[in-house]
């Protein structure tokens, strides 16, 4: 079930987050994964319009949209490959229709949804923080 964000939440969001981030980009330094944790505990979580996916009582996915740019979509790893994320980006295109994003380029996983998503590329640029390269990539509904 697809449900708006409540504060309570917060903790399971965090750990979705931090579960998908390990597994998905793991040569993300420990003190960036750190940094960026406590970034969305209080910033992002609060800036964003944040959906939970709930699953059997517990948050097992989210998605946190910025206007018309994907801000994070997380899928805890045991959920994976079940139809988590792909609901999620769904109700994404239902809310916003055209979506932006931007993907490390060493992150597999997340390239590889995005790409059966349907979502293009349109360039690369350097993560400055991290140092990283990511991918912008855009999608666009019939």
């Amino acid at each position: 079930m697809i449900r708006e964000f409540k504060e309570t939440d917060r903790e399971a969001v965090i750990e979705v987050w931090y579960a998908a981030s390990l597994l998905a980009t793991p040569f993300l330094s420990t003190e960036f994964l750190a940094g960026e944790r406590e970034n969305i505990r209080n910033i992002w979580l609060s800036e964003a319009e944040t959906w939970g996916f709930e699953a059997a009582g517990r948050t097992v996915g989210f998605l946190s949209l910025i206007g018309n740019e994907v801000g994070a979509v997380f899928v805890d790893p045991y959920s994976q490959g079940q139809g988590v994320g792909t609901a999620l980006m769904d109700h994404a295109v239902s809310l916003r229709g055209e979506l932006f994003l931007d993907v490390f380029e060493d992150n597999a996983i997340g390239r590889r949804f995005y790409d059966g998503f349907g979502f293009k590329f349109e360039h690369t640029h350097v993560h400055e923080q991290s140092g990283h390269t990511q991918m912008r990539l855009s999608f666009r509904p019939n």
